[in-house]
């Protein structure tokens, strides 16, 4: 990536973010640009101990993670935060989805940033959770 679309993707990112975070414009560029820098952002899946989440991560650990599609849907409606952002996988092939998880509460504001602008990828976990890497 050359130096014009690192800025690029700074500047894009960076105003997404600074709504996202109180209207601290400088907070949100600096936030921007430590996650275009690193070419994404690591997140833990919580919630993956409910209902029969423990089994589709067995599930999806046999799976070459290329194979796992994922996406992030905001659900306004949960009684629990309006600001929960699920975290839906189904396999290449495969027919429909299945709710992970949700993204940590501290990363919601950014995951609503880039809602819908960037490509994601789950890292099949184990027992204790799995990872979602969020690439810009």
């Amino acid at each position: 990536m050359n130096n014009t679309e690192i800025k690029s993707k700074v500047m894009s990112l960076g105003n997404r973010l600074t709504s996202q975070m109180g209207g601290d414009r400088s907070a949100a560029f600096v936030r921007a640009w430590v996650i275009v820098k690193a070419s994404g952002l690591e997140l833990a899946v919580k919630g993956v101990s409910m209902g029969n989440r423990q089994e589709a991560l067995r599930r999806l650990n046999n799976y070459n993670p290329l194979q796992i599609r994922a996406f992030l849907m905001p659900e306004p409606e949960n009684p629990v935060d309006a600001n929960a952002i699920a975290v839906m996988v189904g396999i290449n092939g495969g027919r429909g989805y299945y709710k992970l998880g949700y993204v940590p509460v501290s990363d919601t504001g950014i995951a609503a940033a880039v809602h819908g602008k960037v490509s994601i990828r789950v890292l099949a976990g184990d027992i204790r959770g799995a990872r979602l890497i969020v690439a810009v």
